[in-house]
């Protein structure tokens, strides 16, 4: 740990957003502070533990920044932090937005479920939102059924299988009464803000009538939906006297671990709930408040959110624009109450299995350290490429830090068309990855990991080399079984390990990966059909082009038989003789 006493004397007691650097001069942590001296002291001169302890070892520089209020500091937080994506700051496990159902706001209204919820204003309804995806594709399909609303995208020319099947009142080739639209649209709406009765109504209508006509099947299926509901709903109930519309932020903290819930209230019910435990490396306060910004850059503002006392809750009001409360009294007290007790469960009962997840982490990373020479190991990136009818490469990375996938930092490349073997194609990935790094200053991995034995480790070994790098390589070299059986240093040395070390473990895990990447990439390019997989992997051609080509030639058969110069015409003369060549090897490969 460096001594930083005479650089400490020099910070003011103002406040601002602090940056903590490694050797390399990465930025590994970014916080903020009322008083920037008292809080970069507490790293330095107190007695930090556990995984506080593994940043502070890591600090080899730190930097800051002074702010006029404490809300500039946040900003200039949450700024950094997007930039820079620090190691040790809390990072949200499930970086996804969540479902909503929508109800348009069209002529001919749609019901579906949206993830995309930044539209504009006034072009749509939403209710959640739903954490469990499965409910509200179950609610939407239920609804679609029971009300004909329009389901296709655009309208057609004539009508399709849902007019005939009663689930559709054939909006593309009649005039609906939009007083009948507003109805249906009106009894959803109620539906989805908690009022069964409409709906429960009209279902056991339909199933009296099925069972008169001596369709059981259908009233079998009526009565399983009333139940789906009464089961919804119920799940739903919790005992507020008020249509509040809020989420609530609950969390408990126990050594480095940060468990956090989060509930959903909408319209009084309790649409669902969301549950992380992460690890916090400062000030579960601060963390807290990265992680409800972070939140909500994917995921929809509510009209108010509910924190507990100990977070600064003007703060958070003033940078996210909308309410937020503490509520010291009532049945909002005892939620936030229940939340508390609620995160505190989760983390005890998933506690002893965290940590030991974490320990044969640290382990494995222990390990590899050793095996490369002592070399601290953090942020590893591996490749690999895969291929459409032995031609048109297409390359994957994926990036691992500590054995933890950042799916963010996945990259996809698609591979020249004069590439006809995997080392060229690698050779091809890798020289335009870490060129990239070199020309945009962009964070190098502290370790190579190549999906394959000598001769791809030689290729990683060259570009780096030619590129004036030194980045350690390791090269995961599979039996005739296809079973990873061997590890190869970029001195071509053949290292052991113990397959059933943890650090074998994790190895073959980002080796999964990886594989797994490139094969879906090159299985997406071919579900798009045969065209559209050629296309994508062609430089110069994009969704443009792609486009105007099935514009003017209507079908890939008669762009099969279109000539060079045809195809000149659409897509430039370089690549129509590209496409040329690469449908007419396809077809001969069909033969």
């Amino acid at each position: 740990m460096k001594d930083f006493r005479e650089k400490l004397k020099q910070v003011p007691t103002l406040p601002g957003s602090y940056q903590m650097k490694n050797k390399d001069g990465n930025i590994i942590y970014v916080g903020k502070a009322k008083n920037l001296r008292n809080r970069l002291k507490s790293y330095f001169t107190g007695n930090v533990t556990g995984k506080t302890r593994m940043l502070v070892e890591d600090i080899d520089d730190f930097e800051y920044i002074v702010t006029s209020t404490e809300l500039e500091s946040l900003i200039l937080e949450i700024t950094l932090i997007k930039k820079y994506d620090p190691k040790y700051n809390i990072l949200l496990k499930d970086d996804k937005s969540y479902p909503y159902i929508e109800l348009t706001n069209e002529k001919y209204p749609r019901l579906r479920v949206v993830r995309n919820t930044s539209r504009k204003k006034g072009n749509h309804k939403l209710f959640g939102p739903y954490p469990n995806v499965t409910a509200a594709r179950k609610t939407v399909h239920m609804l679609n059924r029971l009300y004909p609303l329009r389901k296709c995208e655009h309208l057609k020319k004539k009508e399709c299988l849902y007019y005939h099947i009663h689930e559709c009142l054939g909006y593309c080739v009649k005039e609906v009464e939009q007083e009948k639209i507003k109805t249906m649209c009106d009894e959803i709406t109620s539906f989805l803000k908690g009022n069964s009765k409409d709906i429960k109504e009209k279902i056991e209508k339909e199933m009296l009538l099925a069972s008169q006509n001596l369709n059981y099947e259908k009233a079998l299926e009526l009565k399983t939906m009333l139940e789906d509901i009464d089961i919804t709903l119920s799940k739903q109930k919790i005992d507020l006297n008020r249509n509040y519309n809020l989420d609530l932020f609950a969390y408990y903290k126990e050594e480095n671990y940060l468990s956090i819930t989060v509930f959903f209230i909408r319209e009084g019910l309790l649409f669902g709930r969301h549950h992380e435990t992460l690890v916090t490396m400062d000030n579960e306060v601060d963390d807290m408040m990265q992680y409800i910004i972070k939140f909500y850059e994917k995921n929809v503002k509510p009209k108010e959110i509910l924190v507990g006392e100990e977070l600064e809750s003007e703060l958070l009001s003033s940078y996210l624009d909308l309410k937020v409360s503490t509520p010291m009294r009532g049945d909002l007290r005892k939620l936030l109450q229940l939340g508390e007790e609620n995160a505190k469960v989760v983390l005890e009962e998933e506690l002893e299995k965290i940590k030991r997840d974490d320990s044969m982490k640290e382990k494995a990373l222990s390990d590899l350290s050793h095996l490369l020479g002592d070399i601290k190991v953090s942020r590893m990136e591996s490749f690999d490429n895969s291929h459409l009818f032995g031609t048109f490469y297409v390359g994957a990375m994926v990036v691992f830090r500590d054995f933890e996938p950042l799916k963010k930092e996945y990259r996809k490349y698609k591979i020249k068309t004069d590439v006809k073997d995997d080392l060229g194609a690698m050779r091809e990935v890798l020289y335009r990855r870490y060129y990239k790094v070199l020309m945009e200053d962009l964070e190098k991995p502290d370790l190579i990991v190549m999906d394959g034995g000598e001769n791809q480790v030689k290729v990683a070994k060259e570009i780096i080399t030619s590129l004036g790098l030194f980045i350690p390589i390791l090269g995961l070299a599979k039996d005739s079984h296809h079973r990873t059986s061997k590890l190869i240093n970029d001195k071509l040395e053949e290292l052991t390990l113990d397959e059933e070390s943890p650090l074998f473990l994790y190895l073959a895990k980002i080796q999964e990966e990886v594989h797994r990447f490139a094969i879906t990439y090159h299985r997406s390019l071919k579900s798009k059909g045969l065209l559209s997989s050629y296309l994508d992997v062609i430089p110069g051609i994009g969704e443009t082009r792609r486009k105007e080509l099935i514009k003017q030639f209507g079908s890939l058969k008669r762009i099969r038989e279109a000539s060079v110069e045809e195809l000149s015409q659409v897509v430039g003369e370089k690549e129509a003789k590209v496409l040329y060549e690469a449908l007419k090897e396809e077809k001969e490969n069909e033969e």
